[in-house]
């Protein structure tokens, strides 16, 4: 039995601490706030509930992976899981919209062709088949494997198809998200569909590696999920299950350092001056020491401007969960974000979500409302920008300023407060292609016993990602570095 401490507990190391805590080891997490779950966070005020960080859950696969290895319950058994339908609503520039089936080609094309023309359908369905054919080549190695050592083959391979260009008499290759929209689908407003996907990662479509199509295919191939009582209630049950399993929880403990001896990781040292001996340290991505030759952590990203709203007036019926609010200037909207004077777009491309959840208000006759945009890390938000998410949100929510009864804003800095990150930074997934600017670098480090699990280590950002750098580290620690990930 090891004696293992993990620094933070974000969803990656509660998942990471579960399992090793599974497989017989003594776990300790050291966490600086007096809360865990990391960006998973709820704020509550007058009976109503929102989630701050992520609204929605891709990839359901990877939780229930976790409850039952390390409980042989599934995760349904502690929190229930709904599947949004309609996926999302699109409110595209030109006032057009379209709501799209949750998990059904058939049903996206139909909607696409009904609401935006024939043929858009079949265009956006034949993206999907070559997003899957990406999905496929780059699952295993960037999801469910350790980085590979030989990593910059990732790096070097596009591994979405190249489509023949019809004026050209040679193959035409997408390089980049854009190019994909311009090439093959060769409408503004599916653009946008697509390139909304990577937006709302923190990733500019103009350089996204055209790979970044996996991000639309995940959403449709295993469906878009919601947590009732909100996201908050899967980091619940993730820590329940962590406590279940004899895991020690000291919060307001800040490591501030990993210590060393012979050449491996030998504990932690808090703020407080206070020694914890360990044989194994689990580290954020952001504090360990990494390997020579592998990837450098991503730096620069975007954050979060996020409003709740708590309305009066019930949710009204048939209310989509999900509506997006693109721009009607998306080069601008770039421009701001990715420019070379990076700043808060004027009109930015806004997400509003809108459960259906009785937990989340205190009566059927008010309503509790999320909108969220993509801002620079370390932003300023000014009143000027949130009204800005008010505007545009109007365009889909008629009235809106009249039913708010208060209001709530979260900037990059609260989210630098409760991950850590700096400037409030998030971390998207690993993607292949673009020279391995979109890697992360390897949950082993460059310190023997010293190990990386979270959204700023392989395999990257996002609620499934997170979970399966937890479900990597567990592995190279309980079965050593021949392990190969899951079978």
């Amino acid at each position: 039995m090891a004696r293992i401490a993990v620094i933070g507990a974000g969803m990656g190391a509660l998942a990471c601490a579960a399992r090793l805590a599974v497989a017989g080891h003594r776990v300790a997490v050291y966490e600086r706030t007096e809360t865990y779950g990391g960006a998973v966070r709820r704020f509550e005020r007058a009976g109503f509930g929102f989630d701050t960080g992520p609204g929605l859950l891709t990839l359901p696969a990877v939780w229930r992976d976790l409850f039952v290895k390390t409980g042989k319950e599934p995760l349904e058994s502690r929190v229930e899981l709904v599947q949004v339908d309609p996926s999302a609503r699109h409110v595209f520039g030109d006032s057009t919209e379209v709501s799209l089936p949750n998990a059904s080609r058939a049903g996206v094309v139909s909607a696409l062709d009904e609401s935006l023309g024939s043929g858009t359908g079949q265009r956006w369905g034949d993206f999907l088949v070559r997003a899957r054919e990406a999905w496929d080549r780059t699952r295993r190695p960037l999801l469910e494997e350790p980085l590979w050592p030989d990593w910059r083959v990732l790096a070097e391979r596009e591994p979405y198809p190249a489509v023949p260009h019809k004026r050209l008499l040679r193959t035409r290759r997408a390089g980049t998200l854009a190019e994909v929209a311009a090439w093959e689908l060769r409408d503004p407003r599916l653009a946008a569909l697509l390139e909304g996907h990577a937006l709302a990662y923190g990733l500019d479509p103009r350089l996204a590696p055209a790979s970044a199509a996996v991000l639309p295919y995940m959403e449709h191939a295993f469906g878009t999920w919601y947590v009732r009582g909100g996201m908050r209630e899967l980091a619940r049950a993730v820590y329940e299950r962590c406590l279940a399993r004899r895991v020690e929880f000291v919060f307001g403990a800040e490591v501030v350092r990993v210590l060393e001896k012979d050449g491996g990781a030998a504990g932690v040292e808090l703020a407080g001056g206070e020694v914890v001996e360990a044989d194994f340290v689990v580290a954020p991505g952001t504090l360990a020491a990494r390997g020579e030759g592998e990837p450098a952590p991503q730096g620069g990203l975007p954050s979060r401007l996020t409003v709740l709203l708590a309305l009066r007036g019930g949710r009204p019926p048939g209310t989509a969960h999900r509506t997006v609010v693109h721009t009607r200037d998306r080069e601008g909207e770039l421009e701001s974000l990715f420019g070379t004077a990076p700043g808060v777009p004027e009109r930015p491309t806004v997400t509003v979500l809108r459960p259906d959840d009785p937990a989340l208000v205190p009566d059927g006759d008010h309503e509790a409302v999320t909108l969220s945009a993509v801002v620079p890390a370390g932003a300023e938000i000014r009143e000027e920008h949130v009204e800005a998410l008010l505007s545009m949100t109007e365009r889909a929510v008629p009235g809106l300023r009249d039913r708010v009864l208060w209001r709530e804003v979260r900037t990059p800095a609260d989210v630098a407060a409760e991950t850590g990150a700096a400037g409030g930074a998030v971390p998207a997934p690993a993607l292949a292609g673009a020279g391995g600017r979109l890697l992360h670098p390897g949950n082993s480090t460059g310190l023997r016993g010293l190990f990386t699990a979270g959204g700023w280590s392989h395999p990257g950002g996002g609620l499934p990602h997170a979970g399966m750098s937890g479900a990597l580290v567990a592995g190279l620690i309980v079965e050593g570095p021949e392990f190969r990930g899951s079978q």
